[in-house]
């Protein structure tokens, strides 16, 4: 990305995005640290958000805000929000953007996968509205509020499950405000990307078969037919949110996949019944016991001579070089000879 400036509405106000420090995130800063905004990139890791502060500002020429904030935590969101309104002077775009993905057959997780979800996700962009809309409604130029959906919210993607409930979940928060901020000088816009090439794949965390998970997820995150380049993505993104649009499904096979649901969603459930027999089995139904702990994508085991590496690697290239471009943490390769 070229350090220049684009034109827009949004200049001079104040930005905040949480999840800020890498992936979406980062991209998302950037591209509103290009459009003039004074911008304040949230995230729970202080030396993350430190290198992805000085990656916006390599790229857009201009300087950034960073507070290390938990968005599980109320409190710590509710000071986030009005730290940034106390040094910028107010507070007129906020996106709500920090998650996880976990991947695994449900066999192979308990309840607390689905809490840790509902708690970051849901939970996440609940602290963040709540905290941010009393700043919002008080700007003299309208709030924007951004909330980050997925594909996964319309409809349910096996082996995410956890995913896919707590995203339902953003989407109906996103529509609610909507309806209940309408007429008002706040806009609530919830985008619902489908699957994009952040490098994410490295902080997923996989469970089960968590080397066969890793694989096909990482191979169909990083393919350049179904995937979206992420900086497009943050583009259009940040471009709803300059237009106040109510719904964004990002790719057209979200769209698609969004449409065939809400159309014909008997027929889609069981599509993905049959999606589901393909993928990696859960240990426990055939008899080999447990799968063991919730591994993250950085630190699974990645032999090269494994048939996994190389399904992983025939669509994962472009995911792979997104996350050394986009902040994500990338330790000594864990491969074996």
């Amino acid at each position: 990305m070229a350090p220049t400036r684009v034109t827009s509405d949004l200049e001079g106000l104040s930005a905040l995005v949480t999840g800020g420090s890498r992936g979406l995130g980062l991209l998302l800063s950037a591209r509103l640290a290009q459009r003039g905004c004074r911008v304040t990139m949230a995230a729970r890791d202080a030396d993350e958000l430190l290198r992805g502060a000085a990656w916006v500002e390599e790229r857009t020429g201009v300087t950034v805000s960073t507070a290390v904030c938990d968005v599980r935590d109320r409190n710590a969101v509710e000071a986030a929000a009005r730290l940034t309104a106390d040094r910028q002077g107010g507070l007129d775009v906020v996106v709500a953007n920090a998650g996880v993905i976990q991947v695994a057959p449900v066999a192979s997780l308990d309840s607390g996968a689905f809490e840790d979800a509902m708690a970051t996700i849901f939970g996440g962009a609940v602290n963040t509205a709540m905290a941010s809309l009393p700043y919002l409604r008080r700007s003299d130029a309208g709030g924007r509020l951004c909330l980050i959906g997925s594909v996964g919210g319309l409809l349910a993607v096996p082996h995410l499950l956890p995913y896919s409930c707590a995203k339902a979940a953003v989407g109906a928060l996103g529509e609610g405000l909507r309806a209940e901020t309408a007429g008002r000088s706040v806009s609530v816009t919830t985008v619902h990307p489908g699957l994009m090439r952040t490098g994410s794949h490295l902080q997923a965390e996989f469970g089960g078969r968590s080397s066969e998970e890793f694989a096909w997820f990482s191979a169909l995150a990083g393919a350049p037919v179904v995937s979206m380049d992420a900086d497009r993505a943050a583009e259009r993104v940040v471009r709803a949110l300059e237009r106040r649009r109510t719904r964004v499904v990002l790719t057209p096979a979200a769209r698609a996949a969004g449409l065939a649901h809400g159309v014909a969603p008997t027929a889609v459930t069981r599509i993905s019944g049959i999606a589901a027999r393909l993928l990696p089995r859960a240990p426990e139904d055939d008899g080999s016991g447990p799968g063991g702990d919730i591994v993250q994508g950085h630190g699974i085991d990645r032999a090269r001579s494994t048939w996994t590496e190389k399904v992983r690697r025939v669509g994962s290239g472009l995911n792979d070089r997104a996350a050394r471009r986009y902040n994500q943490r990338i330790p000594g390769p864990p491969t074996s000879a």
